[in-house]
């Protein structure tokens, strides 16, 4: 499975945009409507013209347990959705399949324009689940609020939406955020047959056998590289959980 990745850059982002109005407006809409809530592609898909025509906010399931959750829509994108609907039938699907056809667009068609648009840019982690984690991850930047995106996605944890969005763990933000019910799971699931020393012996093992590795001249000057990047990363967390109270 091919990782798909938000698109970070400004001028990247407005681009791809541009070339989607240009195969039609529809995916053009499509996608900023997906980059300006973080809906689902397929919930988008389900819209018709009502449902989001003036508009501050829509609820939608997402998960397979359909958890319900309000997606904000800003002001600029209001406008952009008022400005493409007008005139348009309430009742009628917001983003129609084939000319003349009554039937939304297929998440199919949907993912190879976004890949085939993705690609002709050079862009290749193009995907169907391009829009929310460019959502995300833009959040993320102004806010620095990892857990209104977990919350907003129905993650399980921090570390979860960290990964999602392609960004390393601001350890010292989710150490002192974690609630006293995460902190009593925690402490359950350390406890739970030694899984927390075990976890530890591990890693103490594996750390062991790298500093091993150190003398093996057989080894690249890769190996070293990684070697020098795994240290800075344990060096920064174990800073971070030693300075959090």
């Amino acid at each position: 499975m091919n990782w798909v990745a938000p698109i970070k850059d400004d001028t990247t982002l407005e681009k791809f945009k541009q070339k989607l109005r240009e195969v039609d407006d529809k995916y053009y809409i499509l996608f900023e409507i997906g980059v300006g809530t973080g809906l689902q592609l397929q919930e988008i898909l389900k819209f018709r013209n009502k449902d989001i025509r003036d508009k501050d906010s829509i609820e939608a399931s997402i998960g397979t347990k359909n958890i319900k959750r309000t997606f904000q829509i800003p002001q600029e994108l209001k406008e952009i959705i008022s400005q493409y609907t007008e005139g348009k039938d309430p009742e009628a699907y917001l983003i129609l399949g084939h000319s003349g056809s009554p039937v939304p667009l297929s998440r199919e068609q949907a993912y190879r324009v976004f890949k085939n648009v993705g690609k002709s840019m050079g862009l290749n982690a193009i995907g169907a689940q391009t829009m929310r984690k460019t959502f995300a991850w833009r959040y993320y930047k102004e806010t620095n609020d990892i857990y209104y995106i977990q919350n907003l996605l129905n993650h399980a944890s921090p570390s979860i939406t960290y990964r999602y969005i392609g960004e390393k763990p601001n350890v010292e933000v989710v150490l002192k955020k974690m609630t006293p019910e995460e902190n009593e799971r925690s402490r359950y699931m350390l406890y739970k047959d030694n899984a927390g020393k075990n976890r530890i012996h591990a890693l103490t093992e594996e750390l062991i056998h790298i500093e091993r590795e150190l003398d093996n001249p057989t080894n690249n000057d890769a190996f070293y590289g990684r070697v020098d990047c795994l240290l800075a990363e344990l060096e920064e967390l174990m800073d971070n959980f030693k300075n959090t109270k």
